[in-house]
């Protein structure tokens, strides 16, 4: 199993990145198929205190590297990949890793 994470980092405007998030990016998230599971978190917090490092945080687990490419690569991953430049305004960072 691998899974892909989003790291959002800290937005100019917060409620214009919620607002876009909740009613623009995730319906588009929703369309996509081939994952097996997809677990979204919002920061509130980083040991010791200060501000963290990420604003949000999504991770969307797939079956194998395989399946990841093919629902990354269809027209439904590839217009959620292209949205992320409408939101993300404090940048993004995405990385996969191998669930053990």
């Amino acid at each position: 199993m691998v899974k892909l994470t989003v790291l959002y980092g800290h937005p100019t405007d917060t409620a214009a990145f919620e607002r876009y998030y909740a009613q623009t990016h995730l319906p588009l998230a929703a369309k996509m198929t081939g994952h097996t599971r997809l677990e979204l978190s919002k920061v509130v917090g980083a040991p010791g205190g200060g501000q963290p490092a990420f604003y949000r945080m999504a991770n969307v687990y797939f079956d194998s590297p395989a399946q990841m490419d093919a629902t990354m690569g269809s027209p439904e991953g590839k217009a959620v990949a292209d949205d992320l430049a409408n939101f993300a305004t404090g940048g993004v960072t995405l990385f996969v890793s191998e669930v053990q």
